[in-house]
């Protein structure tokens, strides 16, 4: 059974720090776009960044200059560098795989949660 399971997610005052990861027991793990999505309470999941297996990096315009995408295939992983958090970053992130070329296979993680508070 394919997992996704992330981790790093914290309390963090605003203008701080953190690092998610998410590692995956995909097989060919290199062909899988992955994205980051996040849900705040009370929202709607949306798309943060994503890291095709092939391609440019995305960034939604709110986190654009201040979050970091980076995937390393040799260990399933993918990353999310966070940094000059604000409170509206608060939600739980979730990791999602889906396959480049069979878009059947996607996955989603169990989510970390990032607090962003004073």
């Amino acid at each position: 059974q394919v997992q996704l399971v992330e981790s790093g997610g914290d309390l963090v005052q605003p203008g701080g720090s953190l690092k998610l990861s998410c590692t995956g027991s995909l097989i060919n793990f290199r062909d899988y776009n992955m994205g980051w999505y996040r849900q705040s309470p009370g929202g709607q999941r949306e798309l943060v960044a994503s890291i095709p297996s092939v391609g440019a990096v995305m960034y939604t315009e709110s986190v654009r200059g201040r979050f970091t995408i980076s995937r390393d295939n040799a260990k399933n992983t993918v990353f999310l560098q966070m940094n000059n958090l604000k409170p509206a970053d608060t939600a739980v992130y979730f990791c999602h795989a889906t396959h480049a070329s069979e878009g059947y296979l996607n996955y989603w993680g169990q989510g970390t949660r990032v607090t962003v508070s004073s």
